[in-house]
């Protein structure tokens, strides 16, 4: 039987539709090619704005249409926060959330022997399951690994607490196995989570020790991370990843907001004076780091004052690379009910008044890694002779070479181009 999956969302989805399609693959099936009909069609669903949910449903009708005779399959973060609203789906035959897809296999079976809809939603578990490792993604050149699930903090924005339920941390010695098993294949593995920074503080140990239990694996030559909380991320962390040869120092850190004021209604859990200090602490620690970030413009409450302020905070800051985007509002979250939204208009407005400032200071980071020295992870020919991979702190890079996918290149930055740098080897 031929299996295929539609992933929508964010890397630890993406991890765990590879873990998904690893179990089918060790139950017998084969993984459908692009184009090709599939006997069981899953989709991972992401819920993080109502149009996310829009797309969902776009995407479970589009492969009842492409799939007809298919067992389709909806899971993920949708059906977990929303049980009702994708019991609604009919063209789904198997809904499960993210708390119960270790029983995957058994829901298929039990459906192709009964022919009756399956809808399963069980309440997450307090401690993280190790039932769920992988042993590569696909063609990539680097693979994940989730350490951590669930997320403990409410941003009144964010429906994601009710979807994955509270921190859970997996244990050093199953993420040193694990990437035991990835460094037969991959040379650079990025750790991931739901709030990543949160690893540890349920079972006693730390990000740092997750870290370290990833170098260690053979054949690991480069570690990097997910995205951070700026108040969990400490001086100690960043000196401690510092001394780790194998760390990309790339750090993705969501300030969503440059106003204080904003950021209380976010219910965020830091200021900007903290996140200045971050920023300033890895800047000084390492040589040539990168941070990159996500800004919500047009969040409710928003006046005109607030986002001067984000927006100078921005270009003070001077991030490496901005994810831009527009607050959408997203019922079941406290601040869909919060007054004083804001206009469709002045969120487009400002949105292209962020991304003019920070596609600017993208083009200034750029221009400072011209000369230096880097190492290039190759990951597509992107010409006859040209790749195009990422440098330890991600910068975009591009190197002239034959059959080069999957190497690391030492290699020297000679021209900066638009949103990539030349490089040469040395």
């Amino acid at each position: 039987m031929k299996a295929g999956i539609a992933t929508l969302g964010c890397k630890v989805n993406q991890y765990e539709s590879q873990v998904m399609m690893e179990t089918l693959l060790s139950h017998g099936f084969e993984q459908a090619d692009d184009g090709e009909k599939s006997d069981v069609f899953i989709i991972n669903s992401c819920t993080v704005t109502a149009t996310g949910d829009k797309k969902v449903r776009q995407t479970v009708r589009r492969a009842r249409r492409e799939n007809p005779d298919a067992i389709i399959i909806l899971t993920g973060c949708m059906p977990q926060a929303f049980p009702d609203e994708c019991e609604a789906i009919q063209e789904a035959d198997i809904i499960i959330g993210n708390s119960n897809r270790g029983e995957l296999i058994n829901y298929i079976e039990e459906f192709m022997r009964n022919h009756q809809r399956i809808t399963a939603i069980k309440p997450h578990s307090r401690i993280y399951g190790n039932e769920f490792s992988i042993s590569g993604m696909n063609e990539r050149t680097r693979a994940y690994i989730k350490i951590e699930d669930g997320c403990n903090r409410f941003c009144s924005y964010c429906i994601i607490p009710y979807a994955r339920g509270r921190v859970r941390s997996r244990s050093i010695e199953d993420i040193r196995e694990e990437s035991l098993r990835i460094g037969e294949k991959y040379r650079e593995v990025v750790l991931v989570g739901i709030n990543l920074s949160a690893y540890g503080s349920d079972i006693g140990s730390n990000l740092l020790e997750a870290v370290m239990a990833a170098a260690s694996a053979d054949g690991i030559e480069r570690v990097r991370l997910g995205s951070l909380e700026p108040d969990l991320t400490p001086d100690e962390l960043i000196d401690g990843l510092a001394g780790i040869p194998e760390f990309c120092p790339q750090f993705h850190l969501a300030i969503q907001s440059g106003c204080d004021e904003t950021l209380k209604r976010m219910n965020r859990h830091y200021n900007t004076a903290q996140f200045r200090h971050v920023c300033e602490k890895i800047r000084s620690t390492f040589s040539n780091p990168s941070i990159t970030t996500d800004i919500m413009v047009g969040f409710a409450g928003e006046t005109d004052e607030e986002f001067s302020r984000s927006l100078s905070f921005a270009k003070e800051t001077g991030f490496a690379r901005s994810h831009v985007f527009a607050y959408s509002r997203r019922p079941g979250t406290r601040a869909d009910s919060f007054p004083d939204q804001v206009d469709e208009q002045t969120k487009n407005r400002r949105s292209e008044e962020m991304i003019k400032a920070t596609s600017e200071s993208s083009k200034a980071f750029l221009n400072t890694q011209l000369g230096k020295i880097v190492n290039i992870l190759a990951e597509r020919e992107v010409e006859p002779g040209i790749f195009e991979g990422y440098t330890e702190n991600y910068t975009p890079a591009r190197i002239r070479g034959v059959a080069l996918n999957g190497k690391i290149i030492n290699a020297r930055v000679t021209n900066v181009c638009d949103g990539y740098v030349m490089c040469e080897s040395i």
